[in-house]
């Protein structure tokens, strides 16, 4: 930076040294050769610098502004070269005209050609005619005061012509015209160059001195050494060798279009005064001794110029008149047909224009508003922001320049051009309305200083009220009007992080059997149900408490600011009542479901996220266990979850590295106690831990592995059987299957297949069935009835439970009834039970049905199923489960026992 500084500093250095020897050679050099080549070597030294200059500029239109200035400089040099050959051959100064003086008018016709250069010059016509004028105004001015001051009497003195007189002024008068000429390029040149241009215009009005007085002395008959015209063209030599290095701002593209703008009509106050000076000059020359004939042809042509001009000027003024006042009607045509209100108030928020959109947007007579602050209509809860930002706003509005700015000096950040507001405004009912408003700077012809703002206002209700209701929608369920999961979630969390843990719960609820509501009455009747159910939650709880629908058939209270723990399980109590006591109306028709109640409390550190888990879980469990209940989430529901998901994950590799095995369990004549078959039961080794059947077999379902798993069991155990009957052993083979085995696709045909593999006769295999499969689903029915039609014999296992009546026990395709083992339990201590036990036995024998009791293990369960005359029954105390090969143990003696066993799978 500091050789950057160096170098610009020495050109200057050069041109002010080369300056004072062209002093010093002026003023003390006298007659001598020195003296007279002095001013050669110093406009030699000037050209220098401004050449030097030109190939440093930092754009193109520089570069050739200051290689006009050295064309000029240059011109100069060689005319003061002719000019000391003249002196030194002559032995004194020049007193006349000479060829040197024709380079220095060419010299001063490249100056005024350095100024245009950089300018962009305007292309319309009258621009240029009132250039012309002005200029013409402003240099005949100059001349008559000239001529009044100084010329005019040496004109009365040197007895000359006028046209021999008039070419003696050839310098003052070309002098004259280019000082006016180019001022309007240089008050019009663009920032970065302005001031050179003002240092090299004060160089040619220093020069223009100059010659002035060169020629007032030349007039006068001979040559002072040391005049003062040699001080004035020493200062415009300084000031114009000087020129190029103090240029400041960016450097211009470099495209080598000019940058500056021509300003045309700002020479007129110049000729304004010109015009006063030519009425001075002529008041001068009237008292005194005449108007000399040069002086009142260029007065009165300027005289007439500047009435033309004048002339013109009211034409144009007339225009913008018109103009502005179109334009004023124009704005408030544009004003009345924006969808909003327009407002013109002052910098300080008074109204002093008002749109008849106030009227329909706020219902504010214009009137009402006029002279008004906006502050007044603003909501006091917006009123400091709006005013913080609208002061920032206001501030950086300019009047003229910043302090310390510099007039040449682009300014770093542009001023904001245009403000937007979002604010409430106080309609004429006293409705607060939202708004956004838009406020920038509002000027026009009369009101340059920018003093006014343009406020467009516009009312922002529908887009809020649109707003409210997508929010709305996105938060709450459009079928039951309660919020969603997404709401209730969010609330969850609000709720948590103010209140104390133990003043919060949340209670699931799922209805029971709702899909088969949908499956037999159709969507329509289940959206009718759903939104019945939302009504009845909503009207059981608090104002307080959010109900929300968390999908399907679930819905989710949560519960806040609970009186104690015992009035959260209250409430799920009272919502399962609500929920199942009264039938749902749907059409005609009435619609009995039961809930499953779920209740999780908050605890210290448990996220929203834990406790909305929890109380899911807690409804799950309660689903589990038939439903209709209320369950209230305990630590091992979560453990429970984890394990079954551990156990789904298990249960793939498990199948595939033949983890599983089968076992049996006998089927005895109780009478005879002889075998007369075997049930077939999975087991599971998990990394040589006993899992139970009740843990794996619904995540088996859940994952829908139950279907290869039980086409494995049910192949290894016909394969075994199968066997065994190739050994003249009449057992028969019962196999449970669920109700997702038997709506798997190929159903019949994969049972039906694998009889065929394993060679077991389909009278031999005995399908066990829940009574709810054979109930719920008449496709499943009609699969089961399938397989009875090949031979195989179909069981209803756990009968007695309450799916199916024994009334309609007589139309359902079964072979074998299997009294559960609760009734068995209650046999000989619960008369009810026995009862039952004896009903069901009796009902078998009359419908021709065999009859199996489970679950004997005791004595006198036995004796009292014998006494009932139940023919069959297994449990503990008959056969416990057991392999393959101790099965074939027990085998008739005729029968030769099998050693192999059931693979592991």
């Amino acid at each position: 930076m500091k050789d950057v500084r160096l170098r610009r500093l020495l050109p200057f250095g050069a041109a002010v040294v080369l300056g004072l020897l062209y002093a010093a050679g002026a003023i003390f050099g006298g007659g001598s050769t020195a003296a007279a080549w002095a001013p050669v070597v110093a406009v030699a030294g000037v050209a220098g610098s401004l050449f030097y200059a030109s190939q440093r500029a930092r754009d193109k239109v520089s570069r050739e502004a200051w290689r006009w200035f050295a064309v000029a400089a240059t011109c100069w040099s060689v005319g003061a070269t002719i000019n000391a050959v003249s002196r030194i051959v002559l032995s004194r100064a020049v007193v006349s005209l000479s060829l040197g003086d024709l380079f220095n008018l060419v010299a001063v016709i490249a100056l005024a050609i350095g100024f245009i250069v950089p300018v962009r010059l305007d292309r319309n016509t009258r621009t240029w005619v009132r250039y012309a004028a002005d200029t013409y105004v402003c240099a005949a001015a100059l001349f008559v005061l000239g001529w009044v001051a100084l010329f005019g009497q040496l004109y009365q003195l040197s007895g000359e012509s006028p046209g021999e007189f008039l070419v003696e002024l050839i310098y003052p008068l070309v002098d004259a015209v280019l000082v006016c000429a180019v001022l309007p390029f240089v008050l019009g040149s663009r920032p970065g160059h302005r001031r050179s241009a003002l240092m090299a215009y004060g160089a040619l009005v220093a020069i223009a001195t100059a010659d002035v007085i060169a020629t007032a002395v030349r007039l006068r008959g001979g040559a002072v050494p040391g005049n003062a015209g040699d001080v004035a063209r020493f200062a415009g030599l300084l000031l114009l060798g000087a020129a190029p290095w103090v240029e400041s701002g960016p450097p211009a593209d470099d495209t080598g279009e000019p940058h500056g703008t021509m300003i045309g009509p700002g020479i007129t106050p110049a000729a304004a005064a010109g015009a006063a000076a030519l009425f001075v000059a002529g008041h001068s020359l009237t008292g005194a001794h005449g108007l000399e004939p040069v002086v009142s042809i260029v007065a009165g042509s300027a005289t007439l110029v500047l009435l033309a001009r004048l002339a013109g000027l009211l034409h144009e003024n007339e225009g913008l008149r018109r103009a502005v006042g179109a334009s004023e009607e124009h704005f408030r045509a544009l004003a009345e047909s924006v969808n909003g209100v327009v407002l013109i108030c002052d910098l300080e928020g008074n109204v002093q224009y008002v749109s008849v959109g106030a009227q329909q947007t706020f219902r504010y007579e214009p009137g009402e508003l006029l002279g008004r602050p906006l502050q007044e209509i603003i909501h006091p809860e917006d009123l400091p922001r709006v005013e913080e930002l609208f002061a920032e706003f206001v501030e950086g509005f300019p009047e003229g320049l910043p302090d310390g700015t510099d007039a040449d000096t682009e300014p770093e950040q542009p001023m904001a051009k245009a403000l937007k507001l979002a604010y409430r405004v106080r309609a004429a009912d006293g409705t607060w309305l939202p708004t956004e408003s838009t406020i920038s700077r509002y000027a026009r012809s009369s009101d340059e200083s920018g003093g006014r703002l343009l406020v467009t206002t516009r009312d922002l209700s529908e887009q809020a009220a649109l707003q409210r209701q997508v929010t709305h929608l996105t938060f709450h369920d459009g079928l039951t009007g309660l919020p969603n999961r997404a709401y209730f979630e969010e609330r969850t969390r609000e709720v948590l992080a103010r209140q104390e843990p133990a003043r919060v719960a949340v209670v699931f609820v799922d209805l029971d059997g709702f899909t088969a509501v949908n499956d037999s009455a159709g969507h329509a009747a289940g959206d009718q149900v759903l939104a019945q159910a939302a009504r009845r939650l909503r009207g059981a709880v608090q104002a307080e408490d959010t109900v929300a629908r968390w999908g399907g058939d679930e819905f989710a209270v949560l519960v806040e600011n609970p009186a104690e723990g015992q009035a959260v399980v209250d409430l799920a109590e009272r919502l399962l009542r609500d929920l199942s006591e009264e039938p749902y109306r749907v059409g005609n028709r009435g619609i009995a479901l039961t809930a499953s109640v779920g209740i999780a409390f908050a605890e210290d550190g448990l996220a929203s996220g834990d406790l909305i888990r929890n109380g899911d879980l807690a409804m799950a469990r309660a689903k589990e266990l038939a439903g209709g209940r209320v369950e209230l989430f305990a630590a091992h529901m979560h453990a429970d979850v984890v394990r079954r998901l551990e156990l789904g994950g298990d249960l793939q590799r498990a199948l595939a590295e033949e983890q599983f095995s089968v076992e049996f369990q006998p089927v005895v004549e109780l009478s005879t106690k002889r075998i007369t078959g075997v049930e077939a039961l999975v087991r599971w080794r998990r990394d040589g831990e006993f899992v139970p059947p009740e843990e794996f077999i619904g995540p088996a379902e859940e994952s829908g592995l139950m279907i290869p798993l039980g086409n494995w069991v049910l192949r290894e155990a016909c394969r075994e059987v199968s066997g065994w009957r190739a050994q003249s052993w009449e057992i028969g083979l019962s196999v449970n299957f669920t109700a997702r085995q038997i709506a798997a696709p190929r159903f019949v045909d994969s049972v039906a297949s694998i009889l065929e593999e394993t060679g077991l006769p389909p009278h031999a295999l005995t399908l066990e069935v829940k009574e709810e499969v054979l109930v719920e689903d008449d496709q499943n029915v009609e699969r089961l009835s399938a397989l009875r039609d090949l031979g195989v014999r179909l069981a209803i296992d756990d009968f007695g439970t309450g799916y199916a009546s024994m009334a309609y026990l007589g139309q359902l395709p079964v072979d074998v009834i299997k009294i559960d083992p609760s009734f068995v339990a209650g046999l000989g201590s619960d008369e009810t039970l026995t009862l039952l036990t004896r009903t069901i036995v009796r009902l078998g024998h009359d419908l021709g049905l065999a009859v199996v009791a489970e679950g004997i293990e005791r004595p006198e369960q036995l004796d009292l199923l014998r006494e009932m005359g139940c023919p069959r029954g297994q449990g503990f105390l008959v056969a416990r489960p057991m392999p393959a090969e101790r099965i074939a143990a027990l085998a008739p003696a005729s029968v030769p026992v099998r050693g192999s066993a059931v693979s592991a799978g």
